[in-house]
């Protein structure tokens, strides 16, 4: 397991790499070190801008190599890279590229390190329509599953409804949406919507609750729409 100055050390050396690297013009820290909030459970978040005309992939290709992490993925997005590596101590490190046009700083957690930056100011949220729909799509999935014999499957859409539920009610009360980071912050408690066992009963009383809940948000996003769910799911 890493120590906090283990990984401040490989933050230090991974910048001082993006600063050697001819094609990384840019580099910040983001997440929570950038304000200094890091904790001992914190992992290393850094944004590179990338010197336009060069390609993107072969960068990350290259410290992919670097890193040699027990596994990684990417998250996708148009207009840059974000990579997610697990080293073998544990640490998790989140290295995000982008061309240096697109090198912009789209939240608070953003320190620039060297280069120039501007600033995005409309921040990424999550699509309300999307968490809506899925919030539905879910009820009437576990309904399903129950009605086939699949709890298991079951017990997993529950789960999502309440995220959903979450995502919603941050966006709702601006708090960050993202991971369920504003969770703990939100003035209502999900408890009920727990899972407890795969029994049918169980689970037909968590879905219930986790449907409720849902419709119960949904209605201070939008009345007309919830009644109209409330009637078909």
């Amino acid at each position: 397991m890493f120590t906090p100055a283990e990984r401040d050390a490989l933050r230090g050396k991974l910048l001082q790499r993006a600063e050697a690297d001819e094609r990384i013009v840019a580099a910040a820290i983001t997440g929570s070190a950038a304000d200094d909030a890091a904790d001992d459970w914190s992992d290393i978040d850094l944004f590179f801008g990338v010197a336009d005309g060069v390609d993107r992939a072969a960068v990350v290709a290259d410290w992919t190599a670097f890193l040699d992490p027990v596994h990684h993925f990417d998250i996708a997005a148009a207009d840059r890279t974000y990579r997610v590596f697990l080293l073998a101590d544990g640490l998790e490190v989140d290295l995000g590229f982008t061309a240096a046009s697109d090198f912009a700083a789209t939240s608070p957690r953003f320190r620039l390190v060297f280069g120039e930056h501007r600033v995005d100011e409309k921040r990424p949220r999550p699509d309300v329509r999307y968490e809506i729909g899925l919030g539905w799509h879910h009820v009437l999935h576990a309904r399903a599953c129950l009605a086939r014999g699949k709890p298991r499957q079951a017990v997993w859409l529950i789960d999502g409804i309440r995220d959903h539920t979450i995502t919603l009610a941050c966006l709702r009360l601006g708090l960050d949406p993202w991971f369920a980071r504003g969770a703990d912050e939100l003035p209502f408690d999900l408890a009920d919507t727990l899972v407890r066992s795969t029994r049918t009963d169980e689970l037909r009383r968590a879905l219930a609750a986790a449907r409720e809940s849902y419709l119960a948000e949904l209605e201070k996003h939008d009345a007309r729409l919830a009644d109209r769910l409330r009637s078909v799911t």
